[in-house]
């Protein structure tokens, strides 16, 4: 039978949409579940604030009606301006090992793009950098996390065979804490504090933490992230609306603000327990029982694992030494807690600069991931 696309258009498309990824990946042991309300959330036009400067549609594919493919069609406007691009993006593609499959789900956004206009495609992307991208192409046999894609080991030939070419590769790292906290960094760290009139911040409960930094904590990344690859700066509107989605997930032991002399924040960097095992136990869903397993790892306050989500410093002040006075506010809660290891999130190949400051902990270069791009003629 030949593949039937069908445009996404009613709530319950959407949620086969969302679905389909839990079907495809249920036998495999190393894939974690996207969380179902947040997959909503930021698909739905009403709930996604990226929708400011961002269109989209989503497709399914079907064959003797089953669904065996999914894809989103996007287009940035802002990041399309900033880096001058007419680019649509592919984004949560999903498809059984049929290359008929995958050719139809990519033919039908580079004719969903090039009908608006766009000359090239890449992906997979999502709407901002806050959602998964990468294609994975190395590290099948370890498992995901709640931030990043995890995908068959013929994704990537299906890409290639199609005439997709490496745009650009992002790295990940699994670290093990040292036994003893870093000289290094302790003097390093009382320097820079001296010289720039620096502290680390303390505050009594989260709620504190959230009104006096929330906002300038996206505010710092816009400006730090701002030359990374296809990055586009958040609104006021996706400000409001991560504050409100993050700020919940974070333990306060676990996240480092560093402030000039008029508490102002200069740089900072967040880890949090893994959610990987909690995704997956509960297959992805909150409710009606799903919420039982995200409570050890909300609740923990001595997790064994974490996933190191971002470090963000104002641009005046990097290569400053302020990712030294992180590292080393963070480190010996990490050794008190006995943290087994920690997770990064993909970092660009090149940023030979952050990947730098992991050089306290023993390190293994253990996934890679790669957006691809196309000519769209």
């Amino acid at each position: 039978m030949s593949v039937t696309i069908v445009k996404v258009t009613t709530k319950s498309e959407l949620k086969k949409f969302i679905r389909f990824n839990y079907e495809l990946y249920k036998n495999n042991e190393y894939a974690v579940y996207e969380l179902y309300e947040d997959m909503l959330n930021t698909l739905r036009r009403d709930r996604n604030a990226a929708f400011e400067f961002c269109e989209a549609d989503y497709f399914l594919a079907y064959r003797d009606g089953k669904i065996v493919g999914r894809v989103a069609a996007i287009i940035n406007n802002r990041a399309n301006e900033k880096w001058n691009v007419k680019a649509v993006r592919f984004g949560w593609i999903d498809f059984i090992d049929d290359k008929e499959v995958s050719k139809a789900l990519l033919d039908t956004v580079e004719q969903w793009g090039k009908e608006r206009g766009m000359t090239e495609i890449q992906g997979p992307l999502g709407f901002t950098d806050f959602d998964p991208e990468g294609m994975l192409i190395e590290g099948f046999d370890r498992l995901g996390t709640m931030a990043t894609i995890y995908n068959y080991l013929y994704y990537p030939e299906h890409i290639v065979s199609l005439g997709y070419e490496k745009d650009v590769d992002w790295v990940e790292f699994l670290f093990t804490p040292p036994a003893e906290n870093w000289e290094k960094a302790e003097r390093l760290s009382a320097l820079v504090a001296r010289r720039y009139k620096l502290h680390v911040v303390r505050a009594k409960s989260l709620k504190e933490l959230a009104a006096r930094y929330g906002k300038q904590v996206f505010e710092i990344v816009n400006e730090a992230y701002s030359p990374l690859y296809g990055f586009s700066p958040l609104s006021d509107a996706q400000i409001e609306q991560f504050i409100k989605m993050y700020f919940p997930l974070v333990n306060m032991q676990l996240v480092s603000f560093i402030a000039d002399e008029n508490d102002n924040l200069v740089g900072l960097g967040i880890s949090l327990a893994s959610y990987a095992q909690a995704l997956r136990k509960s297959k992805g869903r909150l409710f009606p029982f799903g919420w039982v397993h995200f409570l050890k790892p909300l609740l923990d306050r001595k997790p064994k694992h974490l996933d190191f989500l971002l470090m963000a410093i104002k641009p005046e002040y990097q290569n400053k030494g302020v990712n030294a006075m992180i590292i080393n506010d963070l480190l010996p809660r990490y050794l008190e807690m006995g943290i087994i290891d920690v997770e990064s999130n993909p970092e660009l190949e090149m940023n030979d600069k952050i990947q730098a400051q992991w050089d306290a902990f023993d390190k293994v270069q253990h996934k890679r991931r790669r957006a691809y791009k196309k000519e769209i003629k």
